[in-house]
């Protein structure tokens, strides 16, 4: 985001985050001429320059599907950004920030942005329900900033996801794996529904995400609240893998293992957003198809190894 912002020609960016972590300096390229500010002093900041923020876009977040401290996910995640949230509504300060598609859990209620259905989710994990009770917290407040927009992002890929391990898209970790090894692992359904590899997930690359989120940071009367932020179109982890093969001009091979007893009870097998809201609003961003995107991704920035600048 600070890159594309940069890009679109602002040049009074301030990024926030902990900085002092080593893993996360393969980033830095995109920060150059960013002013950085360890989260633990935004307040501080946010105090003394009140009235000169234009807007806030609150990324950051304990993304950690496994995480099961929940006093962690607590204070990063739901506290941390109730207190941006009261200091935007304080100062009329427009505020975008990302809620997450964890929130829908197994995707009975449906994949849906109603404000009338968010009480009904119930997400699968700690890091899910995070999301969701500030989302929950974000409805009932009568004290709003002028405008808010949460994303319930779906699955997002592309540049710049080097730093995050496990959590990094299957694109980055079948790139990897087929680098080191010449296959892809993929894990078997157990699911009666699904065969292996046909699990379905909306994959978004991360120049549409920005791409939509600077629409909804230039406008000026879109209606305020939870907008689901994916392609609108699921595709399989077998589509996927076989893209990234395609692009890293690679000789299909595919392998078959077991979902990791950790997460196999929270598995998802089907995500895909629906878009009504976000085209009711008059977004028509297009979305990139999974085969170009993956070609984007792999042929100009991991094969390169490359940062989004």
């Amino acid at each position: 985001m600070c890159a594309y912002l940069k890009a679109k020609g602002h040049n009074d960016i301030i990024g926030v985050d902990d900085f002092t972590k080593e893993y996360k300096k393969v980033n830095d390229p995109s920060l150059e001429g960013v002013k950085k500010i360890h989260r633990d002093e935004l307040w501080k900041f946010l105090k003394e320059n009140a009235g000169s923020i234009q807007a806030i876009f609150h990324l950051g977040a304990r993304t950690d599907t496994t995480e099961q401290d929940e006093e962690i996910l607590d204070r990063l995640n739901t506290t941390y950004s109730k207190r941006v949230w009261k200091f935007c509504a304080d100062r009329d300060i427009k505020l975008l920030y990302a809620s997450s598609a964890a929130t829908y859990g197994i995707g009975d209620q449906g994949y849906i942005d109603n404000h009338a259905l968010v009480p009904r989710l119930e997400p699968l994990n700690p890091y899910g329900w995070s999301k969701q009770l500030f989302d929950l917290w974000a409805l009932n407040q009568g004290h709003q900033p002028p405008k808010w927009f949460g994303f319930k992002f779906f699955n997002v890929y592309g540049p710049n996801e080097y730093h995050k391990g496990r959590m990094a898209s299957v694109i980055f970790h079948a790139f990897n794996q087929i680098k080191e090894r010449g296959y892809m692992n993929l894990f078997r359904s157990h699911h009666p529904d699904f065969e292996d590899g046909k699990q379905s997930r909306d994959f978004i690359y991360i120049k549409d995400v920005l791409d939509v989120m600077y629409w909804f940071f230039l406008g000026t009367d879109i209606e305020s609240g939870l907008y689901n932020l994916g392609t609108g179109k699921a595709r399989t982890f077998e589509d996927l893998t076989i893209a990234t093969f395609n692009a890293m001009d690679r000789e299909i091979m595919i392998n078959y293992v077991d979902t990791p007893e950790d997460i196999r009870d929270t598995y998802q097998y089907f995500t895909e957003a629906d878009l009504n809201k976000l085209r009711n609003a008059g977004c028509d961003t297009e979305f990139t198809e999974l085969e170009d995107g993956v070609d984007r991704y792999v042929r100009n920035f991991l094969l390169q190894n490359k940062v989004y600048q």
